[in-house]
């Protein structure tokens, strides 16, 4: 009979806290949802939602940079109510449940119930998203060293369901349908909120994660605990988000002043001006050191936000190309192409990982910049490599797959070059009296990306009611815009690179 008495809370599994484990499980049934959901978000949009449209891909590529913007941008809302208001624990479950619903309504074939599928899903990306990453922290002391590897193993889960659900969720929606592949990243979603909720009732989380009983239940509105209120508003909250998805026209279809703009984009834009006019504020009253941090810390968000402008194209235009211009026949489907990136990362991450660890040994780790710097020129080079693969292609326009693994090859590089070190750099380069504004800041910089995703999307638009696109005219439009990307990443890649003396200046002692 065993004596070990230790409060699960405490207890240890692999050298880590058992919750770890309940965390890294719920993630990846979580991301397995949305990743399942998103290969084949655009293929959807184009072959049912938007089917009849000559413009299919315009639209397609406009309700896809909408929903990415608003889902990116909800969890700086998302993280805010649960600091204030919900608490970790309350606010993952609220974000599971309606991501779960959203998920499950996307099975049904209508348009009306797909735009407020989406909806769901952006409101409770919102809540979970957030707050399960910044659970995995509350459960080690401060100054662990098995932090870092903790937050290792968590983000592992991530990738883990990124790689796999593209391929099983493709698999069915390609065998039996849509919705089924909808359906299967439903069940995916609704898994991982068990596991997190098995987690509590075990107990391995003790009290971490509860909002103070005083910030939940004095504070009222309209009668009610502000953590009641808060799900109604969740809900009213649904229509409105899907009226914004639904506005993919532009705005200045009549030649106004809108351009070719619609609602979610004007929004941004005035988004962007507030927080730049903020910014300049800051760095007014700001002193001279704090300002050239500053400025680097804007300079990198600047870059990140380029990269993953790039990079998120992967749903999009780079699943179009995959399903009208690759030669993908006996390997796998167009959707679960979507799996490569996160494939790579699995098995890149711990290679790159250890060859900082050899070049700090012999002191040749390269800083920041040059890391941006790189990881833009290996983008800009996975790009070149779609772009030439014209040369190669059939008379049916389609090209090698090869192209196409070797340039999500070079794109993952270039991801673990950037993406590991930008967040812990902005939080070491920001005034601490506005580091949680710059925290904000930099997960915005996601929601503007997928700006820049719809407009690369519009301008490399098919039009044509014909659901077999293809060929060499559609390979030409697809590769002269994959060269175009190139350069200027590239360039961009170059000019960071040419910086980098300058900006370690500008540093100082932050690496």
């Amino acid at each position: 009979m065993s004596n070990d008495i230790t409060p699960a809370s405490e207890k240890q599994l692999l050298g880590h806290p058992q919750g770890l484990f309940y965390l890294f499980f719920a993630e990846l049934w979580e991301r397995f949802s949305f990743y399942g959901m998103r290969a084949l978000l655009t293929l959807y949009m184009v072959n049912v939602i938007f089917e009849k449209l000559m413009e299919r891909d315009y639209a397609t590529a406009a309700v896809y940079a909408s929903y990415g913007s608003l889902v990116y941008a909800s969890t700086v809302v998302g993280g805010r109510i649960s600091d204030t208001i919900m608490g970790m624990r309350k606010s993952i479950f609220l974000g599971g449940i309606f991501m779960s619903i959203g998920h499950f309504v996307l099975a049904i074939e209508n348009d009306i119930a797909f735009f407020l599928a989406l909806s769901f899903i952006i409101v409770g990306n919102g809540f979970f998203k957030p707050n399960i990453s910044t659970f995995v922290g509350t459960l080690y002391k401060e100054g662990d060293p098995k932090k870092d590897s903790g937050f290792t193993i968590f983000y592992m889960g991530i990738n883990i369901g990124a790689w796999v659900s593209p391929l099983l969720c493709g698999w069915l929606a390609a065998k039996y349908g849509w919705h089924y592949g909808f359906g299967l990243a439903g069940i995916g979603m609704l898994t991982g909120l068990l596991f997190f909720w098995s987690g509590i009732r075990r107990g391995v989380f003790g009290d971490k994660g509860m909002a103070p009983k005083a910030r939940m239940d004095e504070k009222r509105l309209l009668g009610m605990p502000q953590s009641t209120v808060v799900p109604i508003l969740c809900v009213l909250s649904v229509p409105f988000i899907a009226f914004l998805l639904s506005s993919y026209k532009p705005l200045g279809a009549d030649g106004s002043f809108f351009g070719d703009q619609n609602i979610v984009n004007v929004i941004f834009k005035l988004i962007a001006v507030t927080i730049l006019l903020y910014l300049g504020y800051i760095m007014f009253k700001a002193t001279l050191e704090e300002r050239k941090k500053l400025f680097v810390a804007v300079l990198i968000t600047f870059f990140m936000t380029i990269f993953w402008g790039f990079h998120e194209l992967s749903g999009s235009v780079i699943t179009l190309f995959s399903a009208r211009n690759v030669d993908l026949e006996g390997i796998m489907s167009a959707s679960q192409t979507n799996s490569l990136n996160p494939m790579f990362i699995i098995l890149l991450a711990i290679p790159i990982s250890l060859l900082w660890t050899f070049l700090s040994k012999k002191n040749l780790n390269p800083r920041t910049p040059y890391k941006f710097g790189l990881g833009l020129v290996f983008a800009g080079i996975s790009f070149y490599v779609l772009a030439i693969s014209g040369a190669s292609a059939t008379e049916n326009g389609l090209v090698p797959f090869a192209y196409l693994l070797l340039m999500y090859f070079l794109l993952s590089v270039g991801e673990l070059f950037m993406s590991p070190v930008g967040l812990s750099k902005i939080t070491d380069l920001s005034p601490k009296r506005i580091v949680a504004f710059m925290m904000g800041v930099w997960f915005l910089s996601s929601a503007f990306a997928f700006q820049v995703v719809g407009f690369i999307g519009k301008q490399l638009a098919i039009e044509s009611t014909d659901a077999n696109v293809g060929g060499m005219d559609t390979l030409g439009v697809y590769t002269d815009g994959f060269m175009l990307i190139a350069k200027y990443s590239l360039g961009a890649g170059i000019l960071v690179l040419a910086a980098s003396p300058l900006i370690k200046r500008l540093m100082g002692k932050v690496h």
